[in-house]
């Protein structure tokens, strides 16, 4: 009875607990009203929207003041995305967090479902779910479930670069405060990075499948569009440190390993063409950590399986190069 009484209690704490919906925004003119609208809009009764202009260059700022007190603004100089979401944090009055891009919007009963679901579950310090990328352009859009496979290890979902971004999860704030929050001079995989501490930190991870945070890609000048060798550098800065803690902690199963050199190896084939040097340094350290390594998935089809396990890695990039060639080749003399 007593264990009852005291999820009971949980439960009661947790349907009145606090959410402080956080919103950076830097030059989102074009969006940020949807995205404060639609944390407005949020069905939990006990909310608080707070907004910072992080030195917006064109009529952010404007925008946001239209909103007058129904929000809690502040602005500042241009200090970077990280920066801005550790101010919110400082600024929360909330339990949980509620990130919230300036060029994304929510769902109106995103919250509510997951703090429901938090209420149910004991003591989680994040809660997340999969995301509906919007892919929009000029002439209309288009909406993708983007699916999680694994939903008993977050450990790989991480490697796997399946725990979504940032708005999709509810964040206890002392969680993130526990790990250092979030990391200033990392220009790109931020929630990424997070996740490694948060999991190194112990903190509990809960799967819901409430999709209620839409992730729009709109722009090629985003970082993780604009510098791809960047990004791929970092991942896999993220991918050595999991499997790093996970070796030196006795955790690193088959199966995380697995997931680990698989990311590498996805990583490997985007690399090889901008710096096939580069590429062919991360087959050497997959096959260092597991030398009867095979990959998997879309990125390896069966004939290029053969040709890798065959010829190898050099060898298979230059067959599927020039089976590409001939396709388009093919498409052309189609046309």
């Amino acid at each position: 009875m007593q264990g009852a009484a005291l999820n009971g209690f949980r439960t009661q704490q947790t349907m009145q607990a606090p959410v402080s919906i956080l919103i950076p925004c830097y030059n989102a003119e074009r969006w940020i009203a949807q995205a404060i609208e639609s944390a407005l809009g949020q069905t939990w009764p006990d909310k608080e929207v707070i907004v910072i202009d992080d030195g917006s260059t064109d009529g952010s700022l404007a925008v946001i003041r239209q909103f007058g007190d129904l929000i809690r603004w502040e602005a500042g100089p241009n200090r970077g995305g990280n920066v801005a979401r550790n101010r919110l944090l400082e600024l929360a009055r909330g339990e949980w967090m509620q990130y919230l891009d300036a060029d994304d919007y929510l769902l109106s009963n995103k919250i509510s479902q997951q703090m429901e679901f938090i209420a149910t579950r004991g003591y989680l310090d994040l809660v997340f779910g999969p995301v509906t990328l919007e892919h929009w352009s000029e002439h209309g859009t288009r909406h993708e479930l983007l699916p999680i496979s694994e939903l008993d290890d977050p450990w790989i979902l991480l490697a796997s670069w399946e725990l979504p971004q940032t708005g999709a999860p509810l964040w206890r704030k002392q969680a993130i405060l526990d790990v250092g929050g979030w990391r200033h001079d990392q220009p790109c995989c931020q929630e990424h990075e997070l996740y490694l501490r948060l999991l190194i930190g112990e903190k509990r991870f809960g799967y819901h499948s409430t999709s209620g945070a839409v992730y729009r890609q709109w722009s090629a000048e985003t970082v993780c569009k604009r510098n791809i060798s960047e990004v791929h550098r970092r991942r896999l800065e993220i991918e050595q440190g999991a499997e790093d803690y996970l070796r030196k902690s006795n955790e690193l199963t088959s199966a995380r390993l697995r997931a680990i050199n698989q990311a590498r190896f996805q990583i490997a084939r985007n690399a090889w063409q901008y710096d096939q040097d580069f590429a062919q340094k991360i087959i050497g350290q997959i096959q260092s950590v597991d030398p009867k390594f095979s990959p998997t998935g879309a990125a390896a089809p069966a004939h290029y399986r053969l040709a890798f396990h065959s010829l190898g890695f050099q060898a298979a990039e230059r067959l599927a190069a020039a089976a590409r060639k001939r396709i388009r080749r093919s498409m052309s003399d189609a046309v």
